[in-house]
């Protein structure tokens, strides 16, 4: 009998000794904080993802759980170059090592290539993916080459009418200055 494993409330020991693999395609609306970064877009927005949980012996035959996770998304940003919609593409590919309580990962994640968390029997392991492409984001997404031609220009047309018809405060300090003066 195959055990079913859930992605919201994963036995982390459980599936690791079981050699569990779980993968989805979910729309990007299943992941609130990463649907919050996006824009609206008519673009395909999308996660793709699976995790594989294995056991491993240390050094010392100490056997712990590990799980890999592999994430891809396409998150519609905007390219702040050319101020227009973007497929911004995320990846994720990571390990993480399993142990009993946060004094231990506390100290073993500093010395550790892998992250290192806490072993749980309700890990929210989408919120761990999500955690994961929402570190891939961007600071500043724009296109390589952006489709459209980007504006150089810092005024428009209306900007220059508006300006032209603003009273300039110094040329009414000229005027002043070429009237004779009354009392001479």
């Amino acid at each position: 009998m195959k055990k079913e494993f859930d992605a919201d409330r994963l036995d982390v020991s459980a599936f690791a000794q079981a050699g569990g693999r779980l993968e989805a395609r979910e729309p990007l609306r299943a992941f609130e904080r990463l649907q919050a970064e996006a824009v609206a877009s008519d673009l395909p927005a999308e996660v793709q993802w699976h995790a594989q949980g294995e056991w491993r012996a240390d050094s010392g035959g100490t056997a712990t759980p590990w799980l890999h996770v592999q994430a891809e998304a396409a998150v519609p940003l905007t390219c702040q170059r050319g101020v227009q919609p973007m497929a911004a593409t995320l990846e994720a590919d990571r390990w993480f090592r399993f142990v009993a309580n946060e004094e231990t990962a506390a100290l073993e994640d500093e010395d550790a290539e892998e992250d290192v968390l806490v072993s749980s029997k309700s890990f929210a392991l989408r919120e761990l993916i999500e955690d994961e492409l929402l570190m891939e984001m961007p600071v500043a997404p724009r296109h390589e080459v952006c489709p459209e031609a980007v504006p150089m220009s810092v005024q428009d047309a209306d900007f220059d009418a508006a300006e032209a018809e603003r009273p300039k405060p110094f040329a009414a300090l000229a005027q002043l200055k070429k009237k004779p003066n009354a009392e001479d």
